[in-house]
């Protein structure tokens, strides 16, 4: 069967037909598509254009941070310790390919401005500017701006503001600069700044400022902040707030109008309870005896090695403390701009750390010289026995009436022969009472009536587990609770002793001050435990804080840690004690007083039984106000090489402050020497 077949006309014509039609169909569809895009762009503009016209032109912010001044830090009478200022300074950037000869020369053109356009008596050697460059990137890296210079004149201002294009890599930046006070004051008490950049990685109380969302607190890189001492330890407080410059930006980032400024808060100011005349007199006398002793004769001379001390005075009802020094002390505008040379390090680093709150090593540069030589905290020695002694009557280890009979050495222990004790130099001081062996020093006494007794009494570590709850309760081997960063705690022996000898040698030797090393603030909050009759009164460093207004912002009471009870015959019996102590360089002093010597011994490298001065005080007996504590490593005899310290510090505060309570000012002439000789 044949099929039709389309004839070649028809076939031609239907498929015009169809490329006609699909022709049709993309251009119906391509007009739909442009009126819709037509229409659209139509609502765009006539409909929605001041829509989004509004929202182009919608304004959002974009801060930009001022640092604050840093709040002031004043003693008690309002004089200024530490204090900010605001100041004009030349910055310079290094630039790549600078050469030694480049920087010469450059060091040799600031020099010829800053003596044109500077004061004189701000002149930088050519040397001094070298050192600042840092081409050596000793304190900063290569992309760290240096200061050349703070407190520029408005000439030397005008000069590189109007040469700018000469100078590449030099900027005048304002900035907060710290100063403090010309005569050193508490120094390491007061602490010292750096960098935020260089602490916020290493310091934990700064790791979480990244995290901060209040654009206020958050802190700039280049901002100083405090890393010890009372800057440290004040840092919210003393920082302020940030201010803000608030540009208006557009949705394109760019600048729609003038910014809103927010100024900066600043810092609230301390008002410490330091007294800076008191203060004062306190490290001149450390650093007077230090020097008398070197030539001394008797037993002045068996200080002659020691070359620090510490000293702390502390009101025994308050705990507010008057004068706390670490000598030698040192120039803290060393850390001016937030970092130090390797030379001002190295002058410096043996006195930077607070010998009075942790350990302190002695200033010598050879590390095998050094290590022959007790750090700042040492045994209390016999500083120990008024505490022994109410610890032995609470204890009922004896009573205010029973007598010793002191022959100058008791023995102990199974060894043939035996462990020995002996009193200072020999001594047999034949029958006595406690108070009578605190006023005497007997070492036989404590070892036999507190310390073996209480190891009769409890056998084993349970007699050192009493001892140590009774001295821990007086503040010694626990912190004082002063709030500042690094206290130490102490180092206790009595454990070891127990663990390595007996229990019975640990309680005998701890009798007499041996197996413990504490703080010279601990000493001190211990004495004025003794002086206020069981109350551990927290140090208190600071009577209030202001605001820039005057206004409180907190203010301080004396706050009692912890407190023991023991029978007012017991606190007599120490008293008496205390009283009839030999000392020397309180002659001539008008108020009846309580103290106790102590010459504590260790071993120091090769150096055997090296003695160290260690010496408390209180005054006046009957009623105390002033505890005082001096420390002096390798000082020899308490009643030497610490006790005339102790009477100057007494003295200062009777001048200025009244042991009575009333200042009794007297010509500078008539304190003689300061080391009472």
């Amino acid at each position: 069967m044949k099929l039709n077949q389309e004839d070649p006309k028809s076939q031609e014509y239907r498929k015009r037909n169809a490329f006609s039609l699909r022709l049709n169909v993309f251009f119906g569809m391509t007009f739909i598509v442009f009126s819709i895009l037509i229409v659209r762009l139509a609502i765009l503009q006539f409909v929605d254009a001041p829509k989004f016209q509004a929202q182009l032109n919608d304004s959002s912010t974009r801060p930009v941070k001022i640092p604050p001044i840093r709040g002031n830090i004043l003693d008690s009478q309002g004089k200024q310790l530490a204090y900010s200022t605001s100041t004009q300074s030349l910055y310079y950037t290094i630039q790549p390919g600078l050469k030694e000869a480049d920087a010469d020369k450059l060091a040799q053109t600031l020099f010829d401005i800053f003596a044109k356009y500077g004061k004189p008596d701000q002149t930088i050697s050519i040397k001094e500017i070298r050192k600042r460059m840092d081409l050596g990137h000793v304190q900063n890296t290569y992309a760290v701006p240096r200061r050349i210079k703070m407190g520029l004149t408005n000439e030397e201002i005008a000069y590189f503001s109007e040469n700018h294009e000469q100078y590449p890599g030099f900027d005048i930046v304002e900035e907060s600069v710290r100063n403090y006070d010309k005569d050193d004051v508490a120094v390491q008490l007061i602490g010292y700044l750096k960098k935020y950049r260089g602490v916020r990685e290493s310091m934990t109380k700064y790791k979480s400022i990244a995290d901060e969302e209040n654009v206020k607190q958050q802190y700039l890189d280049d901002e100083d902040v405090g890393v010890d001492g009372l800057e440290y330890m004040y840092q919210d407080l003393l920082r302020g707030q940030n201010g803000l410059k608030e540009y208006p930006v557009n949705a394109r980032e760019l600048i729609i109008g003038p910014p809103q400024l927010t100024a900066p808060i600043k810092g609230d100011n301390l008002y410490l309870t330091i007294d800076k005349r008191v203060q004062m007199l306190t490290q001149q006398a450390i650093m007077d005896h230090l020097a008398f002793m070197k030539t001394a004769p008797g037993f002045y001379a068996d200080g002659a090695d020691a070359t620090t001390g510490y000293a702390v005075a502390m009101e025994v009802k308050t705990g507010k403390v008057v004068a706390m020094a670490s000598m030698p002390d040192y120039d803290p505008s060393v850390w001016e701009g937030g970092s130090i040379s390797p030379e001002d390090l190295e002058k410096t680093a043996y006195f930077q750390a607070n010998g009075t709150i942790r350990q302190a090593y002695p200033p010598y540069p050879d590390e095998k010289e050094r290590n022959r030589h007790p750090s700042s905290m040492v045994p209390l020695g016999s500083t120990q026995k008024p505490l022994s002694v109410l610890i032995g009557l609470n204890e009922h280890l004896f009573t205010t009436h029973d007598v010793y009979n002191d022959t100058g050495v008791f023995t102990f222990g199974k060894s043939d022969p035996p462990v020995a004790i002996h009193d200072s130099q020999g001594h047999a001081y034949g029958q006595l009472d406690a108070a009578g062996a605190i006023a005497h020093s007997s070492n036989t006494f404590m070892a036999a009536m507190v310390g073996n007794k209480l190891y009769q009494k409890y056998k084993g570590v349970k007699g050192v587990d009493v001892w140590d709850n009774y001295v821990k309760q007086f503040g010694l081997g626990v912190s004082t609770e002063s709030g500042l960063p690094g206290e130490n705690k102490g180092v206790i022996d009595y454990y070891h002793e127990a663990e390595t000898a007996s229990s019975q040698s640990a309680l005998i030797r701890a009798s007499f001050g041996q197996q413990a090393k504490y703080t010279t603030l601990q000493l001190a909050q211990y004495a004025a435990m003794l002086g206020n009759q069981g109350k551990r009164m927290q140090p208190q460093f600071v009577n209030k804080v202001l605001d820039q207004n005057g206004k409180t912002v907190q203010s301080f009471m004396p706050k009692v840690l912890n407190t023991v009870s023991f029978p007012k015959e017991y606190w007599d019996e120490v008293y008496d004690g205390m009283s009839r102590v030999s000392v020397q360089g309180f002659d001539g002093f008008k108020y009846n007083f309580l103290r106790k010597t102590g010459t504590s011994e260790q071993d120091v490298g090769d150096r055997k039984k090296v003695e160290n001065s260690v010496f408390i005080a209180l005054a006046p007996a009957e009623n105390p106000v002033l505890a005082v504590a001096v420390v002096v490593p390798d000082g020899g005899f308490g009643a030497y090489g610490a006790a005339p310290i102790a009477r100057k510090i007494f003295d200062a505060y009777d001048e200025y402050i009244g042991l009575d309570g009333t200042p009794h000012p007297s010509p500078t002439a008539t304190r003689g020497n300061i080391a009472g000789h």
